[in-house]
């Protein structure tokens, strides 16, 4: 992350912010359970240096708002300028519309620095297998920061003046407020991307320089606590996560501070750890960008060679920006303030406008035939232009959330979350589609007239409903079994844009893949409780090797998301399911 200069230089900084980085970079490989932890000791490193800067200033009476703000976009607004129109231009050429939008999202709100808010919006959990494939996800982090240096100087300015130590009393209480949000807070998706639960991090890494700065640490401390670091960094201790965080923010401080006094501490200071801490914000930059797009173009599951490959590359790009995109612009005497306003200025006008075009096209640049999708569809007026076709073709289900009507159709009460919703798609998509009444339950508990509705019923079918739950709700609504069915789960990977990518292979329309862990165990277990009342997706379509299609047999995609089903899906699960109801029963293949 971006490197926050002092007044004098300490290497011991740079080789902490290397082991930061590369603990990052080691997790989104997958090798590293608590490498994530590493954007905390950056929020550490920041806060410490942040506020060794302002508070030295403030002392010489020499504080300026305006070079503060400038040297921070200096130093971070290139390279997340130039990085995210690269990573705009390659998802042009790979990326499918839904995933092409999503960038586009990303590249504005980053180079607006709130893709921590975007990400809390649209993505929810930081965790979710999706956001692996999203090459500026790690932005979020970014938002953070740049929040943080909006808010954090005219704390100074506002306390500084009064009284000196009277900054560190409004210091520590902020950041009392923001640890007890943290540890007490109920919503962890909220908790991690906001900047009122991250405060914490930055401002103890700020109230170390202040209190512990000039305390003498032993050199026997210092040893120590970068063992510590290390520990939580690298053995996946049974703490809750929270723990971790605090407990790495802690010691990280210290360690910034304790080894202000031994800058000869070889390990921290030696010329590798040094250099990798120079790029660490390049590094951190690009690994993303780079690993996201891997998993795109070649494969989610890399072997040896090609992760020495993509480390390589990562470096490759991460010198190269350092050198030329970074210090050049960190240096006044090269690029002067004019000069610099009025390229970042351009050049940003340039990301922001063009990703809010390609958004409000839905990110649809090509010919898609495999989600049948075509670039004359979409047109730019002011936003009207087609969207997400398949969106609106999930979204009209809602539109049978009502009671059945008075026709002598077979009424069919379907039931739960958007895989349920989608069984109801394979039903209107199916020879049925003229004979029956479909009524669609999102929630049942908050249903006024989920009663009414299922007694009135000839046949309910619930999806992925566990057994015991559904006792509940039997009890609850008084609901026949003879009538109910249990639908089983699906997956088809985790992204598509992998076997798009594949347009070259002559089986690219019989390409197969294993479903996600989980999927299929979850889907056994549901079949062993419901019995011959279950509806089995999965087993339409897995063949011996456990492997299921991607493609229905026309070449169009099953599903758009890897998880729910396209139009084209819907109508393949139709065909190969030929239900038909009798009448008290179902027959399907």
């Amino acid at each position: 992350m971006s490197e926050i200069e002092s007044n004098s230089y300490r290497k011991d900084i740079d080789g902490i912010r290397a082991i930061a980085v590369l603990s990052v970079i080691f997790f989104h490989l997958g090798f590293l359970p608590n490498g994530y932890l590493g954007v905390d000791i950056f929020f550490a490193i920041s806060g410490y240096l942040i506020t060794k800067k302002i508070f030295n200033n403030l002392q010489d009476n020499n504080f300026s708002l305006l070079d503060f703000y400038l040297r921070r976009g200096r130093r971070i607004l290139p390279l997340v300028i130039f990085t995210s129109l690269i990573a705009l231009l390659i998802g042009s050429i790979v990326m499918l519309p839904d995933d092409f939008e999503n960038l586009c999202q990303s590249v504005f709100a980053t180079n607006l620095f709130s893709n921590n808010i975007l990400l809390l919006i649209t993505s929810g959990n930081y965790w979710a297998i999706v956001n692996e494939y999203k090459p500026l996800m790690h932005t979020w982090s970014l938002g953070i920061e740049e929040q943080f240096y909006l808010i954090y100087p005219f704390i100074f300015l506002l306390f500084f003046k009064h009284k000196k130590s009277q900054i560190s009393l409004v210091l520590l209480l902020l950041s009392i407020i923001s640890l007890l949000l943290f540890f007490f807070g109920n919503d962890n998706v909220l908790k991690f991307y906001s900047i009122q639960y991250r405060f914490f991090e930055l401002s103890f890494g700020g109230l170390g320089f202040i209190l512990f700065d000039k305390i003498r640490f032993n050199k026997i401390i210092s040893q120590v606590l970068i063992i510590v670091v290390l520990l939580i960094l690298y053995i996946d201790l049974p703490l809750p996560q929270e723990v971790k965080l605090f407990l790495i923010v802690i010691f990280s401080v210290f360690l910034v501070v304790s080894n202000n006094k031994f800058s000869g501490y070889t390990f921290l200071t030696g010329n590798i750890m040094v250099y990798i801490g120079k790029i660490s914000f390049s590094l951190y930059m690009w690994h993303q960008i780079v690993l996201a797009f891997s998993r795109y173009l070649i494969t989610d599951k890399p072997n040896v060679v090609e992760i020495i490959i993509y480390l390589l590359l990562i470096f490759g790009l991460s010198i190269l920006s350092y050198l030329f995109i970074e210090k050049p612009f960190r240096n006044k005497n090269k690029i002067g303030t004019k000069s610099f306003l009025v390229t970042i200025l351009s050049f940003s006008v340039v990301a922001c406008s063009l990703a809010f075009y390609l958004y409000s096209i839905g990110g649809i640049i090509r010919d898609v035939p495999e989600l049948e999708i075509k670039k004359s569809d979409t047109k730019f007026n002011h936003g009207s232009g087609k969207r997400n076709i398949h969106i609106e073709y999930n979204a009209k289900i809602y539109d049978l959330d009502k009671n059945f009507d008075s026709s002598n159709k077979t009424k069919v009460l379907v039931i739960g979350n958007s895989f349920a919703r989608d069984f109801a798609n394979i039903l209107l998509e199916s020879h049925l589609n003229r004979d029956i009444a479909i009524s669609y339950i999102y929630d049942i508990n908050n249903c006024e007239n989920a009663k009414q509705r299922i007694s009135e019923a000839d046949f309910i079918f619930f999806s992925e409903l566990q057994m015991n739950i559904y006792l509940s709700y039997k009890i609850k609504f008084n609901i026949d079994t003879r009538k109910v069915w249990n639908v089983g789960t699906k997956n088809f990977g985790s992204n598509n844009g992998i076997y798009y990518n594949r347009k070259r292979d002559e089986n690219y329309c019989k390409q197969r893949i294993k479903i996600n862990h989980g999927y299929l165990e979850s889907n056994q277990v549901y079949k062993k409780q419901w019995g011959n009342k279950f509806i089995d997706l999965i087993g339409l379509v897995i063949d011996k090797e456990q492997t299921i299609p991607i493609f229905t047999d026309d070449c169009k995609f099953i599903s758009q998301d890897c998880e729910h089903l396209t139009k084209a899906g819907s109508v393949y699960f139709a065909k190969l399911l030929q239900l038909n109801f009798t009448k008290d029963s179902i027959v399907h293949q």
